[in-house]
């Protein structure tokens, strides 16, 4: 149930609607507009007659909400989220660009892959340093040395630093080395790996499942954001169909599906979302002017030995013409690029 306050309710107004709510078994979360306080009550309450709020103090509305996230959904914050990562803004009038090789293989590597795709005009250094691989038998990351390589390769060349989160005992290393944690395709119902990003403090990167629904998707975002964590990024990544000429479906409809029924900021995967290189490009064009927030591309020093993913990664100037191509889709849109 969402309770929106009049414009100019008091405090004293405000503590006791969220008094009455808890006095009725509710919890409830606070959410400050620019004019008006929004308060979002969440429990089990089938027979609640919104009434005894609607008629107290300050109040200018109640209803329920439909859908089975609360805190995701537009009811709950109309005006678009912008997450912070360190000093970049996502969900604003800039596309942002993540971008860096699928894992960390040494410290050439990743410092060479920082300096290219920040000349470029990405923001923000992906890449991995734990992986989840199909595979016990493939590279599975460096690990913490891994994660000290890309902190040092991102502070160097002036780019925030996103990368995944697979287990809980690695919370306090992320919390140490990077600006933002994603949770991997893999994970996205792991609703105890959930709770504990949404603990961390830190922006999360949320990928969508290879063959989640929206729907699902945005419930598992809700378990982040009722940790009283707002900086939530959706990832569309691709799924998983009956297509078998590239590696996933790239959902763009994705997109503005979710834009209307989330306030969420939404990037878009194309690498793993088409899986071959010389399909990238195009695939990035498409999801910016698809209205998505960001992309996350994979470039690599030298793609055809890379140890993860080298198919679906980019040689540097491919990446420095990809850069040039979303700029001009983001300024017929009325975006821009770094």
């Amino acid at each position: 149930m969402v309770v929106v306050m009049d414009i100019g309710a008091g405090e004293a107004q405000i503590e006791a609607v969220i008094a009455t709510l808890n006095d009725h078994g509710f919890d409830v979360h606070r959410s400050s507009g620019s004019q008006r306080t929004v308060l979002g009550a969440v429990g089990v309450k089938r027979d609640f007659d919104k009434r005894h709020i609607e008629l107290l103090d300050g109040v200018y509305t109640v209803h329920r909400v439909s859908e089975p996230y609360k805190f995701a959904a537009r009811s709950w914050k109309e005006e678009p989220t912008r997450a912070v990562v360190k000093d970049v803004i996502i969900g604003g009038e800039e596309v942002i660009v993540m971008a860096g090789p699928c894992s960390v293989e040494s410290e050439e590597q990743i410092h060479a892959s920082a300096r290219a795709v920040a000349a470029a005009g990405a923001r923000i250094l992906r890449g991995g340093a734990f992986k989840p691989r199909s595979s016990p038998y493939s590279f599975q990351g460096l690990g913490e040395e891994g994660l000290v390589m890309m902190r040092e390769a991102a502070d160097t060349h002036g780019l925030a630093v996103v990368t995944e989160l697979m287990d809980p005992a690695h919370a306090d290393l992320m919390a140490r080395h990077t600006d933002m944690v994603q949770i991997g395709a893999r994970n996205m119902q792991n609703f105890p790996l959930l709770r504990v990003a949404g603990q961390l403090g830190l922006p999360v990167l949320l990928k969508r499942g290879m063959s989640a629904s929206i729907e699902e998707w945005l419930m598992s975002a809700e378990y982040i954001l009722a940790e009283n964590n707002p900086n939530v990024v959706l990832c569309e990544r691709g799924i998983r169909t009956f297509e078998t000429m590239t590696r996933n479906t790239l959902d763009l409809s994705a997109v503005p599906v979710v834009k209307a029924r989330s306030h969420l900021p939404v990037i878009v995967d194309p690498s793993h979302g088409i899986g071959i290189r010389n399909k990238v490009l195009p695939m990035a064009r498409a999801g910016v002017a698809a209205g998505a927030d960001g992309l996350m591309i994979e470039v690599h020093p030298d793609p055809d030995v890379a140890l993860s993913d080298g198919p679906q990664s980019l040689h540097f100037p491919q990446f420095d013409e990809l850069m040039r191509q979303v700029r001009l889709i983001a300024e017929a849109i009325g975006r821009s690029v770094a």
